[in-house]
């Protein structure tokens, strides 16, 4: 952890300030545009249907990511963590719950929308609030256990913000790692993709393909591939041999993707439009319910 008034190991100034301003541009970019969405599904009773309600779950995980990315901004451009180990245990558990929430929920998604698009019934509501209640308790459960002593929470590199601790590659972590990497990376990657891709093989028929079909699999992959990549190399070389700036690369890559969820999922529709500009303009929507 970085002492008050020192930088951190492997870090200049500017290096610091750098990361603590991408930080904050994420965790204020990922708020705004979930916010936004949240609140148009408040606002819209269109768009209260089950599936939209695994969008909705969705856009809170990824606001959750970006609350925590707002902590790790104000610490980096403080050049310290105020919070103590104990806060760094709270901080380093709500950022992996709303991680896992987040990759799990865009395998709910992109089943939902396979459900919804290739068969003749529509998704109910006791499936759809059953997948949001597994998903969260299913990413609350993980997340607990490095509380529990399987894996445990340490500062990053940076020494600002809590992750995952990968800087000991002992039996625990290994063991720990390839168990959790599984149910909550591999797993819920592969569903998004065949979803998707039997979606697309159906819809193409007809002409109808009316979602992107790659993007939700690619964001998945990129945006939190590069953890995933920093967590196996960590059980195959020392970690220590990697550049401290190198290892926050991944964080900064994994704050983006609420931006991205949010302009994939939400904001490409003109139902959610309607909604934001219904928020934004309250004397409009007012005059339109009049009419």
């Amino acid at each position: 952890m970085a002492e008050s008034g020192s930088l951190p190991t492997g870090f200049g100034e500017l290096e610091v300030l750098a990361v603590g301003t991408v930080l904050l541009v994420e965790a204020l970019t990922g708020l705004c545009l979930n916010s936004l969405t949240i609140l148009s599904f408040c606002k819209m009773p269109e768009l209260r249907t089950p599936t939209h309600l695994l969008v909705l779950s969705l856009a809170l995980a990824d606001s959750g990511i970006s609350l925590n990315a707002l902590v790790a901004a104000t610490a980096s451009l403080c050049r310290s963590w105020p919070y103590g180990s104990d806060g760094c245990q709270a901080h380093g558990f709500q950022g992996f719950v709303t991680a896992l929430a987040s990759i799990c929920g865009t395998a709910a998604v992109a089943w939902g929308r396979y459900h919804h698009y290739c068969t003749r019934s529509q998704l109910a509501w006791n499936t759809a609030i059953s997948l949001v209640i597994c998903v969260w308790l299913s990413s609350a459960f993980w997340a607990a256990l490095p509380l529990l002593g399987w894996g445990r929470y340490d500062y990053e590199p940076l020494g600002t913000c809590c992750t995952l601790d990968y800087s000991r590659a002992d039996r625990n972590f290994i063991s720990f790692l390839f168990t959790m990497a599984f149910f909550n990376f591999f797993l819920p990657l592969f569903i998004t993709v065949i979803s998707y891709r039997l979606m697309e093989q159906k819809l193409r028929k007809t002409g109808h393909l009316q979602v992107n079909t790659t993007l939700p699999a690619r964001t998945l992959l990129f945006g939190w591939g590069p953890y995933a990549l920093l967590y196996l190399s960590a059980t195959i070389v020392d970690v220590s041999s990697i550049s401290p700036k190198l290892q926050m690369v991944p964080a900064l890559i994994a704050k983006t993707v609420p931006t991205i969820n949010a302009i994939s999922y939400a904001l490409g529709s003109e139902m959610v439009h309607k909604g934001i500009w219904q928020c934004l303009s309250p004397q409009r929507s007012e005059r339109d319910r009049a009419r």
